[in-house]
């Protein structure tokens, strides 16, 4: 398991939160319940399955929303 934090453009709106919550929640591999986006930081913060999701393709789903990534920080759990 993976830890990334992902720096985000700032948030707009807090209906963003929620599209993005959504987006990344429906990516195969990625731990739903450790899934946090923080609006006032602009960041989220997830556990993922590096053998089943890349941070490329949590970073994709993001960014098809229309919510530039500025950069992502991965670790081991």
């Amino acid at each position: 398991m993976q830890k990334a934090t992902i720096q985000l453009e700032t948030l707009s709106c807090p209906s963003c939160l929620q599209k993005i919550e959504n987006a990344v929640k429906g990516i195969n591999g990625v731990n739903q319940d450790s899934l946090k986006v923080m609006f006032n930081a602009s960041k989220v913060k997830v556990d993922f399955d590096s053998e089943a999701v890349a941070i490329n393709d949590i970073e994709k789903a993001i960014e098809d929303l229309g919510y530039p990534v500025v950069k992502s920080k991965v670790k081991s759990a």
